[in-house]
């Protein structure tokens, strides 16, 4: 009777926090698509259209380590129920918005609400299965995500074309809804070692990153120099304070090191190459919002499949295979796309490069997170998710900013003929982070 029960709780854990995250990431996809309507509605410029992705990723990363530290001390279930409403919020702010700095303004909003849901999720997950179990676990909430890289970009496509862009915030509002009630009913509360917050480690934290992050949108050396600063004198807080946000400690585990590399380098090549993709099947081969949704959904349906299978797998084989080889694949990929893409090609030509980096990312990163979650005491587990999904959230906006570099050097929206060129370059920069993320993964462990 006792094994049903916590069998059922279990689950509950695993459908609540995966629904979650599904809504997180289909946010940031839908609005990949919808750029292009954004921009013509609202007559955004480029810049505009990077702060409509980098606002939510700027307000995320520089806010995780605190949503961490706040679940630690306040309840993990509690503060992630306070995330998904101020994402709700932010979402019909967003909804409502009459131009481009008020949508802005509530991606900022939006982007906080998810800091306070993502690192939450994983550690309620992490705490709710023991590690023998945790790496399935992961690979269906992997698997549950990447029904929003499918869906998404069609999703997306859809909406806008059909109603109007609006609507792809307007659907998070009952979704949000939904997930309070059930999260507040079905999940048992938790928290971690440390009641006492470490006020200068976040303030040093979040000081860093976002000058990390503003750095990388803007291309200011200024703002870069004080983050590294501020990053450094957070980390030489952390080797003295009694009761760190961050345990130095945790990075003396290879496996730990590695996949937060990992991640940075893998988010970054894959979140970059979405904020051009859909572009370019709009600007560069002149679909519509609906064709190009339907177009991008075969790249993000093995997000659906694969992370289940490499769940299911990791136990036996370990992290780093799935690591090297999804990243490898999905560097090929990019290099194969960059070497067709022109505004005549058809689309036969460029779907088999999509279904190979799908493939890639997908198998990267349930291992990724096994790789971190399984290389630190359950006592870690908050901490260990908030500086995985910082590292994620930070090279996000560096791919995006690193890839309009590229494609800025190359390219421009003059014509469908510029665009494909700068498309290329940018996918080949994305190529380049990839095999850095490859490289990266070959430090995690071997399977003992």
């Amino acid at each position: 009777m006792l094994a049903v029960v916590e069998r059922t709780r279990r689950t509950w854990v695993l459908v609540i926090t995966s629904v979650a995250s599904l809504m997180v990431v289909l946010d940031a996809l839908v609005v990949a698509t919808a750029l292009t309507a954004i921009r013509t509605d609202l007559g955004a410029s480029l810049t505009e259209l990077e702060w409509t992705v980098n606002a939510y990723g700027l307000s995320f990363a520089v806010l995780l380590m605190t949503a961490a530290a706040a679940g630690d001390r306040w309840g993990r279930r509690r503060v992630f129920t306070a995330g998904v409403t101020v994402f709700a919020v932010a979402s019909l702010v967003c909804a409502v918005a009459p131009d481009i700095e008020v949508l802005v303004a509530g991606r900022l909003l939006q982007g906080a609400g998810a800091a306070f849901i993502m690192p939450l999720a994983l550690a309620l997950l992490g705490a709710a299965f023991p590690p023998e179990l945790r790496p399935r676990a992961l690979g269906v909430f992997a698997g549950v995500s990447g029904v929003a890289v499918a869906l998404g970009p069609l999703v997306g496509g859809a909406v806008v074309a059909g109603i109007s862009w609006p609507w792809i915030f307007w659907i998070n509002v009952p979704l949000g809804i939904g997930l309070i009630y059930l999260a507040l009913t079905k999940i048992d509360e938790s928290d971690g070692p440390d009641r006492v917050i470490d006020v200068p480690g976040l303030v040093l934290a979040g000081v860093g990153t976002f000058g990390l992050m503003w750095a990388l949108v803007h291309g200011d050396a200024g703002f870069a120099v004080a983050g590294l600063v501020a990053i450094g004198m957070f980390l030489g807080w952390q080797r003295r304070a009694a009761h760190p946000m961050l345990p130095l400690h945790l990075f003396r585990s290879r496996g730990f090191t590695a996949a937060n590399v990992v991640i940075f380098f893998h988010w970054a090549s894959a979140f970059g190459v979405v904020f051009f993709m859909a572009q370019f099947l709009q600007t560069g081969l002149g679909y519509g919002p609906l064709a190009a949704g339907l177009g991008l959904a075969p790249w993000g349906l093995t997000a659906v499949f694969v992370p289940q299978w490499v769940g299911r797998q990791v136990g036996r084989f370990g992290e780093r295979p799935f690591v090297v080889t999804g990243l490898g694949l999905h560097a090929l990929a990019l290099v194969w796309l960059a070497l067709v893409a022109d505004p005549a090609v058809g689309y036969l030509m460029i779907i088999g490069p999509m279904l190979l980096s799908g493939t890639g990312i997908a198998m990267c990163l349930p291992a990724a997170q096994s790789a971190v979650l399984t290389s630190v005491a359950p006592q870690f587990l908050g901490k260990a998710s908030g500086a995985f999904s910082s590292m994620r959230q930070l090279g996000g906006a560096f791919g995006v900013a690193v890839l309009v570099v590229g494609f800025t050097a190359a390219g421009s929206y003059a014509s469908d003929a510029e665009f494909s060129r700068g498309f290329s370059a940018a996918v080949l920069t994305g190529a380049g982070l990839a095999v850095v993320g490859a490289l990266a993964g070959t430090v995690i462990p071997r399977k003992g």
